[in-house]
């Protein structure tokens, strides 16, 4: 198979010239072509000339975090960011790391910051989502299919056991109750009230 164009002409520049500066474009183009050991390569022979090279100390990351160096990735993308707080490429590995790594509340948190800067990303708003309902446990389903004597026996066999005290409330403002269907509050009233004449005999 023969070589990408763009990456043989970048490597003979980089071979030309060990100082060049395009040692960080050959290290993206190997990594978007799924080389990510040779970008790897490419990045820190290139950083020990230019350390402070962000754009290839994120690409390095970026390429760590692929072979799943995941520890020297962050140290990687950490150091950019103590340098550009707000480089968003930074910030998503970072997330992606803790996400990677199962830990949610962090990753979260990166995701979020990423989409402070890149508003209305609906990858990022997608996995926020998830990691948000991930994070917040699921409130338990409320149980359906009972018929209305079912519910109206279930009340009455509550009425059976004494309540424990309760520690009064501070008064608050009134709530509306909501508005129930009335053949269905009587029907309700009068279970009740047999209830309780069978409690009187």
């Amino acid at each position: 198979m023969s070589e990408n164009p763009r990456i043989e002409e970048l490597r003979r520049r980089v071979q030309t010239d060990a100082a060049s500066i395009a040692f960080a474009q050959l290290a993206e183009e190997y990594r978007r072509a799924g080389r990510y050991e040779e970008a790897v390569a490419a990045c820190r022979t290139g950083l020990a000339i230019h350390p402070g090279y962000l754009s290839a100390r994120v690409t390095l990351g970026r390429a760590l975090i692929e072979i799943n160096e995941l520890e020297g990735a962050a140290a990687e993308l950490a150091q950019v960011l103590r340098s550009a707080p707000e480089n968003l490429s930074a910030i998503r590995g970072l997330a992606e790391i803790h996400h990677r790594l199962g830990n949610l509340d962090q990753a979260l948190a990166f995701y979020q910051a990423a989409l402070n800067l890149a508003r209305h990303d609906p990858d990022l708003e997608q996995t926020i989502g998830e990691l948000a309902r991930a994070i917040t446990p699921a409130r338990p389903p409320i149980a359906d299919g009972l018929s209305f004597e079912q519910a109206s026996a279930e009340f009455l066999s509550a009425l059976d056991t004494e309540p424990a005290p309760v520690a009064p409330l501070a008064p608050s403002a009134p709530v509306a109750p909501e508005p129930v269907a009335l053949p269905q509050l009587e029907r309700f009233l009068d279970a009740i009230h047999t209830y309780r004449q069978r409690r009187a005999v």
